[in-house]
């Protein structure tokens, strides 16, 4: 039975950092696409949001706010709350 614990939390665990993996591809992909995607043109091209370059504003500070909103839905929806201890530990202690 505990074999199947720790087997269900491994499988839990491994979805989850392949989830935080994804997180990390998304918000590079994000980044770089703006950087390099409106960041390509000549500086005297550029416009501006705010005071940024639109690349900087888009690529750093919008997503920035997008991997807040990104991680607290992760978060608050898809990861799992799990005990870390062993069944066998709590055992003993009692």
């Amino acid at each position: 039975m505990e074999k199947k614990n720790q087997e269900t939390r491994f499988k839990i665990a491994n979805r989850e950092a392949l989830i935080g993996c994804g997180l990390a591809v998304i918000n590079f992909i994000w980044w770089f696409g703006f950087a390099y995607g409106l960041g390509s043109k000549p500086p005297e091209e550029y416009t501006y949001i705010m005071g940024f370059p639109a690349w900087i504003f888009f690529s750093m500070i919008v997503g920035t706010l997008l991997m807040f909103v990104l991680v607290f839905i992760v978060v608050k929806f898809m990861l799992t709350d799990i005990s870390l201890e062993d069944d066998e530990d709590e055992v003993r202690d009692e």
